[in-house]
């Protein structure tokens, strides 16, 4: 009898230990995100702080914001985490998103080689100085991704007055092509370039090229102070309201694609728009300087 019981607990113990080993591994939850929140090293904080206090880990996917969006549409993830607020409220209002939780904010700089052969230094209006380095046609780096970034910038040209043109544009990301429409400025073949890729990318370029380029914030901090050996190019244009960056997080609609786990998404969005996600967020710091600002309403 006793070798029966002995048998039977045992059994009882494995089923529990393989229920909780499958249990552990049910807890993931994917989220499209855009490359600045990963190239920042922000994500580095919040993502292992999330899974000691939830016991969820989070498969990220890094790309643009537009690829991020579209992972959402398609049902590809469970959250989405971006920055290009017209678009996340569009995403809402088309039923592919529950609502858009806002959690922070910094804000965009236009970066260039300390020579400064555009003459940009000082001016106050972002459209003006992207007017002169068009008028000098001096080398300006673009993303060309179909991001947040990408978006904020095509939105800056037009406010410029330069002409610019549609063109379409293929994009690789993870070995897969897609084609992206972009506005660009006119006749600037020899001193616009569109290359496709995130924002760390984007910056390392520039910075080899010693061009202008539109970047966020944070990851011109990581990559200026965080960084060994650090990038030359230096901030000569920021301050103007439009070139606010506010980040937003949306978990993607059940009633769109039912095998999303919403209930886990909710977890994060509660976690990270409250108080101890806010706080990471705020705390978060390379050489002193704060990348990132907290905006959650729930605060």
């Amino acid at each position: 009898m006793k070798v029966c019981m002995n048998a039977l607990l045992g059994a009882v113990l494995l089923v529990l230990f393989f229920a909780g080993y499958g249990w552990s591994e049910d807890r993931v939850l994917k989220m499209s995100t855009t490359t600045s929140t990963q190239s920042s090293g922000l994500l580095d904080i919040l993502l292992p702080e999330f899974k000691k206090d939830s016991g969820i880990k989070i498969k990220v996917i890094a790309k643009g914001t537009g690829a991020a969006i579209r992972d959402g549409k398609d049902g590809n993830v469970d959250v989405i985490f971006v920055h290009a607020k017209d678009r996340e409220t569009a995403f809402v209002a088309d039923g592919f998103g529950t609502a858009r939780f806002p959690v922070m904010y910094n804000d965009f700089v236009l970066l260039g080689p300390a020579e400064d052969p555009a003459g940009i230094k000082g001016i106050k209006d972002v459209a003006m100085a992207l007017g002169k380095i068009a008028k000098a046609k001096e080398m300006f780096v673009s993303r060309g991704d179909d991001s947040g970034t990408h978006t904020k910038e095509q939105a800056l040209w037009a406010a410029s007055g330069v002409d610019l043109m549609e063109v379409s544009q293929t994009i690789i990301k993870k070995g897969k092509e897609s084609k992206v429409s972009l506005k660009r400025p006119a006749n600037s073949d020899t001193w616009y370039v569109s290359i496709g890729q995130g924002m760390g990318k984007v910056i390392t370029y520039a910075d080899e090229k010693q061009a202008y380029t539109l970047a966020d914030r944070g990851t011109y901090i990581k990559y200026k102070f965080g960084r060994n050996p650090a990038i030359a190019l230096d901030v000569l244009n920021e301050g103007d309201a439009n070139l606010a960056n506010p980040y937003g997080i949306i978990p993607v609609n059940p009633k769109k694609h039912p095998h999303v786990q919403y209930e886990m998404a909710m977890e994060f969005v509660d976690w990270i728009t409250g108080e101890r996600g806010q706080k990471l967020i705020a705390d978060y710091r390379l050489e002193g300087k704060q990348l990132f600002y907290p905006q959650s309403n729930r605060r």
